[in-house]
């Protein structure tokens, strides 16, 4: 200010043709925590390229004489020379011997309900309003659900609903799941060429339908598979049992040598229809939808070159032990004895805490060693000087490339997505996923892994995170690597509607 009086009074004006930029809002700073991130992602190499240098100069100045007493002196040292060696190839050994196999996705395939089978929402109503089971507040409320759901025009439910009245009996329920599981397996069998006697491990989860036998039972039988296989039928386990379902097959696959082992994920509606007037037990009528998937692993090292991705991590949270996670999504019976299962009003709240968990434990194993650095600094900073700092949310976005979130809800897939800090296309396979097929419960990450697939975008390296939430009250986590430029496989499920999606979802 100074300076401008004083030309002024001079009679000379002195106009600043070209102001300097001000750095401080033109540079973006999304560009300078990247290249913090690089920094320190690349520190190590950036230290050892100098001293790699130095180590080649100062060899390239030996000659023949320093060279010959170099192994003269090794020659004088041989007992030395024979113990290190020794150690080294038993270190090695005992090293590759026990470190944890290789587990391998070689494919996968999700079931395709039949057009017959699909529920427009007038269609729904009608149906609820015609059974006659529900009031008009009921009905109303289903109605509004419905609307803020996320869920589109083609979704499933089995076909002993489509009747009028419904037929829930326990053979409608058997066909259902025979349905499913048999759909996605012929599937799966048709497009790895893998023989149903060479599968060494079977794990399926369905968590509302446990008939006696199981449905792993119903399996081998259908496919004749081997009388040794290790078979296993999870129950009860919510939406999160397809991670816990993979995490299973990862131990089995850790112990069993040269093996197979199969995963089926799906959830059975026919006989879990709520016909009551709780709002809380009406809001699964709402969401849930027919839906299955059938997973292939592998241990074996040839399989590596036809897989589509590699496990890198499989991370499991329960909060059980706390009475209101436990009772968040309950089976039982209103006060007219009909049975259902009623949504608490917490769910989203321990939801949060449950990922706030398991991010915890996930995120030392996934993140680059930049975002830890800000994280811990962020922390100790809170708690020594100002409680008041507010916390810093490490980026994910660094360390994976896509993500695959449980299609339980709307609200699920908003708040997740506002938690993490992800962009619209990071939600997108879950909010389509959700739109075409519904709440498909512990497969529905698998349809959203075949939509990344449809739209071209998996990549070779490229980082996959699938969470889930299921009863319990669980969060659980698998992480992959894609070993390949994934291609969708033959039968995939958005096969014949991927031109059609994104489609744009009303508020």
């Amino acid at each position: 200010m100074n300076s401008e009086d004083n030309s002024s009074s001079n009679g000379v004006q002195i106009r600043q043709s070209r102001r300097l930029p001000d750095f401080l809002q033109s540079v973006n700073l999304k560009y300078v925590k990247l290249g913090y991130h690089y920094l320190v992602s690349h520190l190590l190499t950036l230290c050892l390229v100098p001293l790699m240098a130095v180590i080649i100069v100062e060899a390239s100045r030996l000659n023949l004489d320093d060279i010959h007493q170099l192994w003269l002196q090794l020659q004088y040292n041989l007992v030395s020379v024979i113990v290190f060696s020794a150690f080294l190839v038993f270190g090695s050994t005992v090293y590759i011997m026990t470190r944890p196999r290789s587990i391998y996705l070689v494919d996968y395939s999700c079931y395709l309900p039949p057009s017959h089978l699909k529920v427009k929402y007038q269609k729904f109503m009608e149906h609820s309003m015609l059974t006659g089971d529900f009031d008009e507040s009921s009905l109303e409320f289903q109605r509004k659900i419905l609307e803020r759901s996320g869920l589109g025009e083609e979704t499933s439910v089995p076909e002993a609903m489509h009747y009028l009245p419904p037929k829930p009996s326990m053979a409608a329920a058997r066909q259902e799941a025979e349905q499913v599981t048999f759909g996605a397996l012929d599937t799966l069998f048709a497009n790895t060429n893998v023989k149903p006697r060479d599968i060494g491990i079977l794990v399926v989860n369905c968590s509302l339908f446990n008939p006696t036998p199981s449905l792993s039972a119903m399996i081998i039988n259908k496919y004749k598979l081997r009388g040794n296989i290790r078979s296993f039928n999870l129950g009860g386990m919510g939406c999160s049992a397809g991670v816990i379902a993979v995490d299973l097959a990862k131990d089995m696959l850790q112990v069993h040598r040269n093996s197979y082992a199969i995963v089926v994920s799906t959830e059975s509606i026919t006989q879990n229809w709520y016909f009551g007037n709780k709002k809380s037990m009406l809001i699964p009528n709402c969401l849930f939808r027919v839906g299955g998937a059938a997973v292939l692993l592998s241990n074996k090292s040839a399989d590596r070159r036809r897989s589509k991705y590699k496990l890198v991590h499989a991370v499991r949270t329960h909060c059980g032990a706390n009475d209101k996670a436990f009772k968040c999504v309950y089976q039982e019976q209103d006060d007219a004895g009909k049975t259902g299962v009623s949504l608490s009003k917490d769910l989203m709240a321990i939801a949060g805490g449950a990922l706030k968990t398991n991010i915890t434990t996930l995120g030392p194993l996934v993140l680059p060693i930049s975002e830890q650095i800000l994280f811990f600094v962020t922390l100790v900073a809170k708690k020594l000087f100002n409680a008041k700092i507010k916390s810093y949310i490490p980026d994910f976005k660094l360390a994976f490339d896509h993500f695959c979130i449980h299609a339980g809800g709307r609200a699920v897939i908003d708040e997740l997505e506002k938690n993490l800090q992800l962009l619209p296309v990071h939600a997108e396979a879950s909010r389509m996923t959700l739109h075409r097929f519904g709440n498909t419960s512990s497969s529905s990450i698998w349809y959203e892994l075949a939509y990344t697939e449809a739209k071209g975008r998996m990549r070779k390296g490229n980082r996959v995170w699938q969470i889930a939430f299921g009863s319990g009250f669980k969060c659980n986590s698998a992480v992959w690597v894609a070993l390949q430029n994934v291609k969708p496989s033959p039968n995939n499920p958005w096969k014949d509607c991927i031109h059609r999606y994104p489609v744009q979802l009303s508020l």
